[in-house]
């Protein structure tokens, strides 16, 4: 594995520390470790780590409270690597965000199979965010329900005003001709046919503009075609 994952450890015991940090390099991760709850927190929103490994019973703020905070602060994956094998106590974990856990004494194995896994799921995560295409603060599409959201509002389109929208935000700060919409979105049999995009580009103003007739988002420019600004 490329050395591009950085993995938080938080373990109040300086000998699994050091283990930790030794199976991790040698397995390319970027290690980052803290012997205690506070030094993990500070670490955690300083570095930004892709995943943390947690201890459970430490002294003052145990790893309950550790990751409550955590999940406040970053979406990275939480595995508690503890002592403690009582599941119903675990659950707590679970139940404050906590993705896995990795009980010792552990195999080497174990552990980076858990690890790579729970890796694994957030990038899922990622590429299923990539469905939302963002325009830029207020505005966003969602490719999966292929409805607009703005300044948080959910907007129903319809199959033709969501292709339009789409493709004039993917290519934001751009003039597309009408003909180069209706090719994309119509298929080239329409093209020439420019009240079809006229009447489409009306109907998305009137759904997604604070004021459809001082158009903040929708550009007309006139004699070459629409650009949707940011």
């Amino acid at each position: 594995m490329a050395r591009e994952f950085r993995v938080l450890a938080i373990d109040d015991e300086p000998e699994m520390l050091k283990l930790l940090e030794t199976l991790l390099s040698r397995r390319g991760f970027d290690v980052v470790v803290a012997s205690d709850a506070h030094t993990g927190l500070r670490a955690a929103y300083r570095t930004r780590p892709d995943a943390i490994l947690l201890d459970v019973m430490m002294p003052g703020m145990d790893g309950f409270d550790v990751c409550r905070r955590l999940k406040e602060a970053t979406d990275a994956p939480i595995l508690f690597v503890t002592a403690l094998d009582d599941l119903s106590r675990l659950k707590q974990g679970f139940a404050l965000g906590a993705d896995d856990y990795v009980v010792k004494p552990f195999r080497a194995s174990e552990l980076i199979s858990r690890l790579k896994a729970s890796l694994r799921r957030v990038q899922r995560g990622h590429e299923k965010q990539a469905k939302m295409l963002f325009a830029d603060d207020s505005v966003m599409i969602n490719c999966s329900r292929r409805e607009a959201v703005i300044e948080g509002r959910s907007i129903q389109l319809t199959p033709i005003e969501f292709d339009v929208l789409k493709l004039l935000i993917q290519h934001a700060g751009t003039i597309l001709s009408t003909d180069a919409i209706l090719t994309r979105v119509w298929g080239s049999q329409r093209t020439g046919n420019e009240d079809v995009v006229k009447h489409t580009v009306y109907r998305l103003r009137q759904k997604i503009e604070p004021i459809p007739e001082s158009p903040q988002y929708l550009h007309t420019v006139r004699g070459r075609g629409y650009t949707f600004t940011a």
